[in-house]
């Protein structure tokens, strides 16, 4: 069992997949904490049917970005959390909770890192041209969507895609691959050597590497 904190500025649906996941018996979770730095994310109200315990913190209310992160890790190091979750929060992460949480923090691409970080990864791909896109779960460093890669899935880029269809796709995979990230860190097998994360049993990672939900003509 790991005790998760999830922090989210939006929806929330990769939150609601963590959700899904631990009531359904197949990741041993606890999510003791959302936390949100806007009061009208929908995620509060999915935390609010699961029973989940959810705070809202204003960064305008702090001095720096820093402060605002040294708030956010004592509300989480209070509850207990040994995984932070990033599901879709829109900040870049300060130093006060990547000190606190060394590797212990997960976040949710919406491409195939290293290529088309930072925001609208999804659009950057189609207008790149690309043939395949997918998603990442990354271990979350001082940089933009920079830390070590734990998990990847692949979807094929029809010509006539769209920001918008390329997107639906890529989230259904992204909802498949987050619990799973989670899942190996919770049964101990990660370990990270330099840049890579090593998984113990390639087995449960294989699956998620090409998922051709499309045709190609």
């Amino acid at each position: 069992m790991v005790n998760l904190g999830v922090l989210a500025s939006g929806r929330g649906s990769n939150f609601q997949s963590i959700i899904d996941a631990i009531e359904e018996g197949s990741l041993r979770a606890d999510i003791k904490v959302l936390i949100t730095d806007k009061p009208d994310a929908l995620a509060i109200d999915r935390a609010k049917r699961h029973g989940i315990k959810h705070i809202y913190l204003n960064p305008k209310e702090y001095d720096s970005k820093d402060a605002f992160f040294e708030a956010i890790t004592e509300v989480l190091l209070n509850m207990q959390v040994e995984l932070v979750i990033l599901a879709g929060f829109m900040r870049i992460v300060g130093k006060p909770l990547i000190d606190a949480f060394p590797y212990k923090i997960m976040n949710i691409h919406p491409a195939l890192l290293p290529s088309f970080p930072g925001l609208h990864g999804q659009k950057k791909a189609v207008q790149y041209g690309v043939k395949i896109s997918g998603c990442t779960v990354h271990f979350v460093d001082e940089g933009i969507d920079t830390g070590p890669v734990i998990i990847q899935a692949a979807v094929p880029v029809s010509d006539d895609d769209t920001e918008e269809s390329l997107s639906e796709r890529i989230l259904r995979l992204e909802h498949k691959i987050y619990p799973e990230a989670i899942r190996l860190f919770e049964q101990g097998r990660l370990s990270i050597q330099g840049r890579t994360v090593k998984i113990k049993s390639q087995r449960a990672q294989e699956a998620f590497l090409i998922n051709p939900p499309i045709e190609l003509h």
